[in-house]
């Protein structure tokens, strides 16, 4: 497979600047044995053009939470089509759409769709600066993207072509950490037009032991008459109170933590939501949605008004990716997808952690997050966090045709794929631990994985 793999490799990067449209999906985020290309998806599988069958828990970079090619949803997108794409003036798809979205998401009064996530944060910090007046907006240290856009990239390493005008209105605090945005709020008075963060990653929003152990019963934090000490509910009144925009990034969480998003989840109401990755199985639909008293600043019913240029984009509202969101939805609801996602979860976050636990290297190798977002953890000998060790563990995941960037459950993951994947990763950590015995250096045939977020090459 190396063979052609290389000739892949070089043919992409000869093309298309890192080799994929998203860097994510680039060489340097996997082994050299993982597949360079992919031809198809179907259900939980992808094949390469030669042939080769892997189960996957990339599921196009968590777009994908049915499956590919799922048939319901691939039918109402072409229904779409053959109406004609994309249309002179709104369409009643569009109108339907917007119906859906806003009667699905509690708060949510009006909405905006696009086809990238970047798009919607960036047109969520404009909608928070033009009704505040105010310039700065925060984010979380600890969650690593919200736009390609200046104003946030601006802030991670990669600051080349970027002047520092473009970002040094956006500040940093720690998550979960209330203080450090109080200190913000201080050092900046009136100057702050919004707060946007996720709801959750694999870090939880709680402060409190009582708060984990609820939420390691999948109670949600809604029920919970301490969910007053939720960071997030801490971050909504701390926003309310300075009057800042309180906005909740779901891009991720969206159509996995809960049908009416994680905000309904953990029991707060932002002014402003961003959703996108999941809500149409894989095809390209973004939303900003929020409260009208906000979201009007895009209008043009304010006769005399300043107007705001909000997003304008000539395939916001194509019809297939909306019709196919449509039905996205009404699998949801027909297949109760979210409890599937939740309990295909548990099982398989305690499943790798017990066969860790019985190759004794559970020190080494564990699973971190919760049941509905997950992540693997790898750590040398020495007990360091390790990415040499990361890549290990991936490269011999693929050599037994499991492809495993991060974890991605979906719907069409079910027992069989449990099982795969089980016996994958029995394989998989005995190398690991061999190799933890013996130096990673005999057992790992790649360059190692490095972070997106990086300065150099």
């Amino acid at each position: 497979m190396n063979g052609n793999n290389n000739s892949y490799s070089e043919k992409l990067k000869s093309l298309i600047p890192g080799g994929a449209h998203t860097y994510s999906r680039g060489d340097d985020q996997y082994p050299s044995n993982a597949p360079s290309i992919l031809e198809k998806g179907k259900g939980a599988y992808v094949w390469t053009p030669k042939g080769e069958k892997f189960l996957d828990y990339g599921m196009a970079l968590r777009a994908v939470t049915l499956g590919y090619a799922n048939e319901r949803v691939n039918m109402a997108a072409i229904k779409e089509i053959e109406k004609g794409v994309n249309l002179t003036r709104a369409t009643t798809l569009e109108l339907e759409a917007a119906e859906v979205l806003t009667n699905l998401i509690p708060g949510a009064d009006m909405v905006k769709f696009a086809k990238n996530g970047s798009n919607v944060t960036t047109a969520a910090v404009k909608i928070a600066r033009a009704y505040t007046g105010k310039k700065y907006v925060c984010v979380p240290k600890q969650q690593p993207f919200f736009s390609f856009d200046d104003w946030f990239i601006g802030t991670t390493s990669l600051k080349k072509g970027i002047p520092s005008e473009h970002y040094s209105t956006t500040l940093v605090f720690e998550y979960n950490k209330i203080e450090s945005l109080e200190k913000l709020f201080n050092e900046h008075p009136n100057e702050i037009a919004a707060v946007i963060l996720e709801p959750a990653t694999t870090l939880n929003p709680y402060t409190s032991n009582l708060c984990t152990k609820i939420f390691e019963n999948n109670n949600p934090c809604f029920n919970c008459k301490n969910n007053k000490t939720n960071f997030l509910h801490l971050v909504q009144n701390l926003c309310k109170k300075e009057g800042a925009l309180f906005i909740i990034d779901e891009m991720i969480t969206g159509f996995r933590w809960h049908l009416n998003g994680a905000q309904t989840y953990f029991g707060i109401e932002p002014d402003l939501s961003t959703f996108g990755k999941g809500m149409a199985n894989g095809f390209a639909v973004a939303a900003v949605v929020g409260k009208k008293e906000y979201m009007e600043v895009g209008g043009i019913n304010n006769i005399g008004g300043e107007r705001t240029f909000l997003l304008s984009t000539t395939h916001g509202a194509e019809m297939p990716g909306l019709g196919a969101f449509i039905e996205t939805v009404n699998v949801y609801k027909e297949m109760n997808v979210i409890a599937h996602l939740w309990n295909y979860g548990e099982k398989l976050f305690n499943g790798i952690n017990q066969i860790s636990v019985s190759l004794d290297i559970d020190k080494y190798f564990y699973m971190d997050g919760n049941f509905i977002s997950m992540n693997y953890q790898t750590k040398d000998e020495n007990g360091n966090l390790s990415l040499a060790y990361r890549t290990l563990f991936a490269q011999e995941m693929i050599k037994n045709n499991v492809l495993i960037p991060w974890i991605a459950p979906c719907l069409s993951h079910n027992e069989d794929e449990l099982r795969i994947t089980f016996n994958a990763v029995d394989a998989s950590l005995k190398v690991y631990k061999k190799a933890l015995k013996e130096g990673i250096e005999k057992y790992l045939h790649s360059e190692v994985i490095k972070p997106v977020f990086r300065q150099y090459n």
